[in-house]
């Protein structure tokens, strides 16, 4: 870690003064660098740093807060420090209008289409995100098909008669919104009661509602983060576990089995379990 703080502070011109690993880093190294004249920043590195700082900025060009991309090469990412002490629980309100922010985001070229410029990888686990014209097409080549070698034989077969299911589950052609694509409340930066900044993002261009049903992953988003954003469609809670169903296969191929109670629970509510 010692290098990658060196090769940070490098990357500013500056030299390292002190360092210490930030809260999370399970798919990449994260770190608080001190520089010699005083300045802090983060400075991670990860699958692509490039690539997750094209991410970050198509994020701030919403007008959604996210940290400042100091420097970037293919090892690391720097990254303006912005602080982050307070609990999610105060402001889940104010995180679905940034959502709302997020997903005015288009395609560069304003083509009805889904995916993204390049591909991305969570951890190990590759994220194929080349466009595809229908949004069905996109969640079950890219999202849930890519797991089809790596689970066994009997959830393949799940997730099989999942994907031939979609079209009739998923919307053909929504607006294609930008999205954070790997959203929970550790990728979420919260001081006095403010959302701060969005972070580790796994974007593409969209379904908008993706960012609002993996928000529930891990936390239990209340009503008022779905008021801020805007009223959910009808059918919505099967869509919600399609989504979710991805972030829970990640998790069972990088983690291990103790994510195929969540893999059963999201394809029950998908209707095949």
């Amino acid at each position: 870690m010692t290098r990658l703080a060196r090769h940070g502070a490098a990357l500013l011109g500056g030299q390292l003064w002190n360092w210490h690993p930030l809260q999370g880093g399970d798919l990449a190294q994260t770190l608080l660098v001190y520089l010699n004249d005083g300045r802090r920043v983060v400075v991670k590195n990860g699958p692509d740093p490039r690539v997750e700082a094209a991410m970050l900025r198509a994020l701030g060009q919403t007008g959604a807060p996210v940290p400042d991309v100091l420097a970037v090469d293919e090892d690391a990412l720097v990254l303006q420090y912005l602080p982050a002490d307070g609990p999610l629980a105060t402001c889940w309100g104010e995180l679905g209008r940034v959502l709302a922010q997020v997903h005015t985001g288009r395609p560069p070229d304003g083509a009805t289409r889904y995916g993204w410029g390049t591909d991305y990888a969570l951890g190990t686990v590759a994220v194929p995100n080349a466009w595809t014209d229908t949004w069905p097409r996109f969640w079950a080549e890219r999202r849930i098909g890519i797991h089809l070698e790596h689970v066994g034989i009997d959830l393949a077969r799940q997730l099989e008669r999942l994907m031939h299911r979609l079209p009739e589950l998923l919307p053909a052609t929504p607006p294609p919104s930008l999205l954070h694509g790997d959203l929970w409340g550790g990728n979420v930066l919260v001081h006095a009661r403010r959302v701060t900044g969005l972070i580790d993002p796994c974007c593409c261009y969209g379904h908008a509602e993706v960012d609002l049903a993996t928000a529930g992953v891990f936390d239990r988003p209340p009503a008022a983060f779905f008021m801020a954003h805007g009223p959910l469609e009808a059918g919505y809670e099967a869509r919600f576990a399609i989504y979710r169903l991805w972030i829970a296969l990640v998790h069972l191929r990088l983690f291990g089995a103790t994510y195929r109670p969540l893999v059963a629970h999201y394809l029950d509510g998908a209707g095949v379990g």
